[in-house]
């Protein structure tokens, strides 16, 4: 009985053994061997990470370790813009089938992100798989063509002045008259870009956009609002208020009160409104009046924290000093202690400002970047507003004092912004001498500060146009290409939005008042030196200026 139980064992086994035999020499077919992509071309180079300014019907050649089964093909390739538009396009082969040739079916739009993935889905002529999908991505060149009808220099100008007033004029704040901060900002109004508002009507008056009476109507309603509606805190107003009824909308945490920088550009454009109406009439002479009262009641030293030789930009009613910046240069902020030294009824010493502003002279720089040195402030200069905010009403032309030469200052930091553009250091796409500008702006999802430091890819055409006065050449161009040839992304409804980028293809929606105002207000003090000449004519700045040791002719 054992016996035989053994004996059936073992057949049971000889079996298994025959069928496993059997099975592993051919019954069933080999598994095919999985395939790779070799290589990538768009139109005859190499593929990178990164592929820009590419024509309109590009020649895209996927290449692989086996040939391909053509039945598989049009699955596996997906071609689609941005947006995930599907792109019909044809195929054909080469090197044995082993490379695929894609090409659009018709052209594709200038500047524009395409991308063109092959998935695993594609077999081999063998039937492997592809092992891993591979893709391209590239954004075609940008239209050059002229997108308007073309001017005069003058004319664009003007058009480019009178499109950006828009802003301040037609999207005031119907209650208070003054600048709402960005065009979705409903109810918030900015103090600093009111003031940038306030010096754009002068301009618009002598520019014939307005009438020297609707002018002069709109700033009795600011000054009235900021006379007996905003809150001020020392004589300082808030960063932001609501337009209606003058309360404080909190800039940032612990900052709901007075902004003593904000509240500087705001005086300044009170004062350049103040030299301009200037006449004998009722209307006008209560309006200087009133600018006279707001501007007397700013408590200039009070801000210096107890009697520092620095002043604060910052004061809360509920939480005191607790943001505790100090004001110090090199930056956007001279025109504070100019006016803060300009006060008849709280100025300051000028050892508050070589102690606060000039920290000693510690804001000297006198590097050389490009060719150009550069007298004050950080490497390479920072942002373009620096040039901006304060010489909207401060003519930097041989304007001297202890630490620099500002007509050198200006022109120079604005020089290397140029150069660095020019120079393209990360080779972002769309950098050229036409096309270059950082300044403080909007980005994608975001904010900053861009700078050859800060290097984002941003373009701010702000900050380019800006400085006309500096670099009327380089400007001027830059103006052009973004009118003429960007003009269909840019160019609307309250002038040039705020910001772009090529490299990202990313323009901005928006438009914010501390932007738009410099542009109006340079450009102009490039053609007359209208704004340069209004300010400066104050009779108490003039003072201030000297009192700090400034030097120049019209002191």
């Amino acid at each position: 009985m054992s016996s035989r139980k053994y004996a059936g064992l073992a057949m049971v086994i000889i079996i298994c053994w025959n069928c496993s035999k059997k099975s592993s020499h051919g019954n069933s077919p080999p598994v095919a061997p999985n395939f790779y992509s070799t290589d990538i071309k768009l139109n005859g180079q190499t593929a990178t990470a990164s592929n820009y300014n590419i024509n309109l019907v590009p020649v895209l050649k996927f290449s692989f370790s086996a040939a391909l089964n053509k039945n598989t093909v049009g699955a596996a390739i997906s071609f689609q813009d941005k947006a995930g538009t599907a792109i019909p396009y044809s195929t054909s082969y080469e090197n044995n089938d082993k490379t695929v040739v894609i090409q659009p079916s018709s052209s594709l739009t200038y500047l524009t992100k395409y991308s063109v993935s092959v998935s695993n889905s594609l077999k081999s002529t063998e039937g492997g798989s592809l092992i891993t999908g591979v893709d391209v991505s590239f954004i075609t060149k940008i239209d050059s063509s002229r997108k308007f009808s073309l001017i005069s220099d003058d004319a664009l100008l003007t058009l480019v002045q009178q499109q950006t007033f828009k802003y301040f004029w037609d999207f005031g704040h119907p209650v208070s008259g003054m600048a709402r901060e960005r065009n979705t900002s409903g109810e918030t109004v900015t103090t600093g870009g009111t003031g940038f508002g306030i010096m754009a009507i002068p301009v618009a008056i002598s520019r014939n956009f307005i009438t020297r009476s609707e002018g002069l109507a709109r700033l009795q309603k600011i000054v009235s609002f900021l006379k007996n509606t905003a809150l001020n805190f020392h004589g300082a107003f808030s960063h932001w208020m609501n337009g209606s009824t003058g309360a404080v909308v909190p800039f940032a945490a612990n900052d709901d009160g007075a902004d003593l920088v904000e509240t500087s550009y705001l005086v300044m454009g009170l004062l350049t409104a103040r030299q301009f109406f200037n006449g004998a009439d009722v209307s006008e002479t209560t309006l200087r009046n009133d600018i006279n009262s707001l501007w007397n009641a700013v408590e200039w030293d009070w801000f210096r924290q107890n009697g520092k030789n620095v002043l604060y930009w910052n004061w809360s009613p509920n939480f005191g000093w607790a943001v505790n910046v100090p004001i110090q240069g090199w930056n956007e902020t001279l025109i504070t202690y100019v006016l803060a030294a300009s006060s008849a009824t709280h100025a300051i010493s000028r050892t508050v400002y070589d102690s606060g502003f000039a920290r000693s002279g510690a804001m000297r720089n006198g590097s050389s970047y490009y060719g150009y040195i550069l007298p004050l402030g950080e490497a390479y200069g920072g942002p373009l507003f620096f040039e901006h905010y304060s010489f909207l009403g401060i003519n930097p032309n041989a304007l001297t004092d202890a630490y620099a030469n500002y007509q050198s200052q200006t022109v120079n930091h604005t020089k290397i912004n140029y150069e660095y553009c020019k120079a393209n250091p990360k080779q972002y796409f769309g950098y050229s001498d036409s096309c270059w500008g950082l300044t403080a702006s909007d980005i994608e999802n975001g904010y900053t500060a861009s700078s050859p430091t800060n290097d984002v890819s941003v373009i701010a055409p702000t900050a380019a146009i800006s400085s006309m006065p500096y670099t009327p050449t380089e400007s001027m161009k830059a103006l052009k290409f973004f009118y003429y040839v960007l003009g269909d992304k840019l160019w609307g409804e309250y002038g040039f939005k705020d910001a772009f980028s090529l490299q990202n293809l990313w323009f901005a929606n928006s438009y914010l008042a501390i932007d738009e105002g410099p542009i109006i207000g340079m450009i102009e003090n490039y053609r007359t030196g209208l704004l340069w000449n209004l300010f400066t004519s104050c009779p108490e700045v003039k003072v201030g200026l000297v009192s700090l040791g400034f030097a120049a002719p019209y002191l």
